[in-house]
């Protein structure tokens, strides 16, 4: 009974559309109506700018955070790698925005982050290295999920080695047209590192 009710909180969680509550309350604008039309915290920052885009990346990891702490905090007797998947899967298909949502790496980061903190700041770390090198959203995305299992052996949390695989997997399935896009040199990059 304890996993059915945080399941469900984790996935209504997840399911909270950051990136359309920013662009219409804020902006006026339903980013799925623009640039790529995705609801993650890469095509906010393309569409609404870099105040959005932080906003909105920060909350989308924070509901994995929270989705994944939550249990801890509770006392409840469940394993909260299982509880953190179904926030990444209210995140991609949300529940209050017709179950088309964002690419996953924000959440899936953010339920790292409330598992191991030394791992998630080892993720940020190599994102932004990869960024600043390439100016690619998603390709620091794809390598710093792969980044993430190799760190994640190296620290001996084997659970967790195989929740980041899990991602990192479906992470780069989600960025299939990213890579495409990418060979092709026609993927934008960042403007503003």
């Amino acid at each position: 009974m304890e996993y059915a009710i945080y399941i469900i909180i984790a996935y209504l969680l997840g399911s909270i559309p950051s990136g359309l509550l920013v662009g219409k309350i804020g902006y006026g604008i339903d980013i799925r109506e623009h640039g790529s039309g995705n609801l993650g915290g890469t095509n906010t920052f393309r569409v609404l700018g870099i105040k959005a885009g932080l906003l909105v990346t920060s909350t989308d990891m924070l509901k994995g955070t929270v989705a994944t702490a939550l249990p801890l905090l509770m006392g409840a007797d469940v394993i909260t790698l299982i509880i953190g998947i179904f926030a990444v899967i209210g995140h991609t298909y949300p529940l209050f925005a017709g179950f088309k949502g964002g690419k996953a790496v924000a959440t899936s980061a953010g339920v790292v982050l409330g598992i191991n903190p030394i791992i998630f700041i080892i993720m940020l770390a190599t994102f932004f290295l990869v960024l600043y090198m390439s100016k690619y959203v998603s390709l620091s995305s794809m390598i710093t999920g792969i980044v993430s299992v190799v760190v994640s052996i190296i620290f001996q949390e084997y659970g967790l080695t195989i929740l980041i695989a899990l991602f990192t997997i479906f992470v780069i399935y989600r960025h299939l047209s990213n890579i495409k896009r990418i060979i092709n040199k026609t993927e934008p990059k960042i403007t503003w590192m």
